[in-house]
């Protein structure tokens, strides 16, 4: 049986996970800053087990724009576990990927720019199960046209 690399040759470029979290590109849910209660991890809060990270865009639609207030009302923990819990019963149903949506108020924008007004938005969302850097499992969630 052939290797992998006798099939395909040596790899020419790898973009691992870790890279992905300190270029921004996903944002670590792990972080010890994000938390429902002091002291305590939302992960470990909503009980979910594997490490999840988000896309950027996901973050930015579902969670908090980067450089922007939240509506009034809001606070990045609320929005967080709204995501994590709406993620945990969807994939109750089993599965590598997981589609699911969060209803989430946002701000209204008109021809790019903020206005001082808000509307609920249904943000659909996927999460795919799969190895991290280290074949461990690992969670990411993102908007269902990413990949």
């Amino acid at each position: 049986m052939n290797s992998v690399n006798e099939v395909f040759g040596d790899v020419i470029s790898s973009y691992t996970r870790a890279q992905a979290i300190e270029d921004g590109v996903l944002v670590d849910l792990t972080d010890p800053s994000f938390t429902f209660r002091p002291a305590l991890n939302i992960l470990k809060e909503a009980g979910i087990k594997y490490p999840v990270a988000m896309t950027f865009t996901a973050f930015a639609r579902a969670v908090q724009e980067p450089d922007e207030p939240l509506p009034p009302c809001q606070d990045l923990s609320g929005r967080l576990w709204d995501v994590l819990t709406m993620l945990k019963h969807a994939a109750r149903n089993g599965g590598s990927e997981v589609r699911f949506s969060v209803r989430v108020w946002n701000w209204v924008r008109v021809n790019g720019q903020r206005i001082n007004r808000t509307k609920h938005e249904d943000v659909q969302l996927k999460a795919l199960c799969g190895p991290g850097d280290n074949a461990e499992p690992v969670i990411t969630i993102m908007l269902p046209d990413e990949d």
